[in-house]
């Protein structure tokens, strides 16, 4: 009975998505061709994430770790674990002032509809191509440029052993960081993982906790930063966890 409940509560995800998706991807994609109105769309987009994370029942609880402000009038880039699909809704939820654009896979503009619209408002890599890898920069800082802020989860994907808590992150954030000059703010999500795996047999409505860890200044060593964020996602996690 609770596998029928599950995929049923999945099968409302895929209607939430659809509908949402239609209603709120018409006027994205429309004020899309104009980078001055990204800022407008992105209202809709945080409209669409609001509806399909709390429409599927799920809530979060956010804390600061630290006392850190966010300048409205500076570009970021955010990072956090990444270990569900509700990320993405989560982050648009908690970036309420900074514009921001994902740094996504080139495959997930094969969805239908949403594909059309994700290709138009996020950078995409061909994580298989080294010229698109190395090309990310630029149109990372493109959109910078524009006004709006950056998300990369690094550990650049969801790991498909659900059983890892925390896996290696890659370079990109951190030489971004680095070569723009942009600080690096950390959130680490908690939850999300029991509650939305990609494992269909779990799965149920809950609430998510949220740090917000903190914000990196820029540095000259990639390493260093991305050294310093793995360490500080990795004690909020097992703190948890432990």
């Amino acid at each position: 009975m609770t596998k029928v409940l599950n995929y049923l509560w999945r099968f409302w995800l895929l209607l939430l998505a659809f509908v949402f998706t239609i209603l709120f991807g018409i006027p994205v994609y429309i004020l899309s061709f104009n980078k001055k109105h990204y800022k407008y769309a992105y209202k809709f987009i945080r409209c669409w994430s609001y509806c399909i994370f709390f429409g599927m029942g799920l809530r979060y609880e956010l804390t600061k770790l630290s006392t850190q402000k966010l300048d409205k009038n500076q570009q970021y880039v955010f990072i956090s674990n990444h270990t569900s699909i509700m990320d993405i809704m989560l982050m648009c939820i908690l970036c309420a002032d900074h514009p921001i654009c994902f740094v996504g896979k080139k495959e997930l503009v094969k969805i239908p509809i949403f594909g059309t619209i994700y290709k138009r408002i996020c950078v995409m890599v061909d994580r298989k191509s080294a010229r698109s890898r190395a090309d990310v920069y630029r149109r990372c800082a493109e959109k910078m440029e524009e006004g709006n802020s950056i998300v990369i989860f690094p550990e650049g994907g969801v790991p498909d052993d659900t059983s890892i808590i925390l896996d290696e992150f890659k370079d990109g954030a951190f030489t971004l960081s680095s070569k723009h000059n942009s600080p690096i703010v950390i959130f680490t999500f908690i939850g999300l993982k029991e509650i939305f795996p990609f494992d269909s047999s779990k799965g149920y409505p809950g609430k998510a906790k949220v740090y917000f860890n903190g914000i990196l200044a820029p540095s000259d060593s990639p390493k260093e930063l991305k050294l310093s964020a793995f360490e500080t996602i990795k004690k909020a996690l097992l703190k948890h966890y432990n």
